[in-house]
């Protein structure tokens, strides 16, 4: 059971709008299903939709702090467990969450108001990974690029959780994670050694040659 007014008012939502629909379901008949009134109501939210979403302005600042903690050889970690946060609140919400999603899925402004919410994180996860590596060769790039990887790896495993299509959402969020940090660390300069020979065809000759131009000198 809900031990919150706010808890009882979201579960007084999301089972109205399975019952009857999202625009259908009034502020009133949500009140009255969790036992308060409208003042309560708009004590804790500013209108219906945001009943649906999680607390995203209190979510994105743990985000940012986990973030702002990172060193120069704690960023991998950092980035894993800033995007954990976010999949963690979700898990937590369970039943909730998974409403959200069916309920998204179906009411175009809660799909928009959804999409801009990610955009936020996306906008964090980006400037913070320019403080790194903005300076970087290719850094504003890169940063574009990983700041978008983990995102989509993020919500690649947090779609499969909603649609119940994974068991072991721990294995999955670090392989999709793996992947996403995967080569983003800056392109090393690769070495080539040239060898000419000039003399008779011998392979044996060209093999040695080959081999004295390779063996490291002091």
């Amino acid at each position: 059971m809900p031990t919150s007014t706010r808890a009882r008012l979201v579960d007084a939502a999301f089972a109205l709008f399975e019952e009857q629909g999202f625009h259908e379901t009034t502020v009133e008949e949500i009140t009255a299903r969790a036992g308060t009134g409208r003042t309560t109501f708009f004590r804790h939210f500013r209108g219906k939709e945001d009943v649906v979403f999680p607390d995203h302005d209190l979510l994105l600042p743990r985000v940012e702090a986990r973030l702002a903690t990172a060193t120069g050889t704690t960023r991998e970690v950092a980035l894993r467990e800033a995007a954990r946060i976010v999949l963690d609140h979700y898990l937590e919400e369970g039943a909730t969450a998974r409403a959200r999603y069916r309920l998204t899925r179906t009411v175009s402004s809660l799909r928009d108001r959804e999409d801009a919410s990610a955009q936020r994180y996306l906008r964090l996860f980006r400037q913070q990974i320019s403080t790194w590596i903005g300076d970087e060769p290719d850094g504003a790039l890169r940063a574009e690029l990983l700041a978008a990887a983990v995102i989509t790896a993020h919500n690649h495993v947090l779609r499969r959780w909603l649609r119940e299509e994974t068991d072991d959402v721990d294995a999955a969020f670090d392989a999709a994670l793996a992947r996403a940090l995967s080569g983003t660390s800056p392109t090393r300069a690769v070495s080539s050694t040239v060898v000419v020979h000039t003399g008779s065809p011998d392979v044996e000759q060209v093999l040695r040659e080959v081999r004295r131009a390779l063996t490291p000198h002091d």
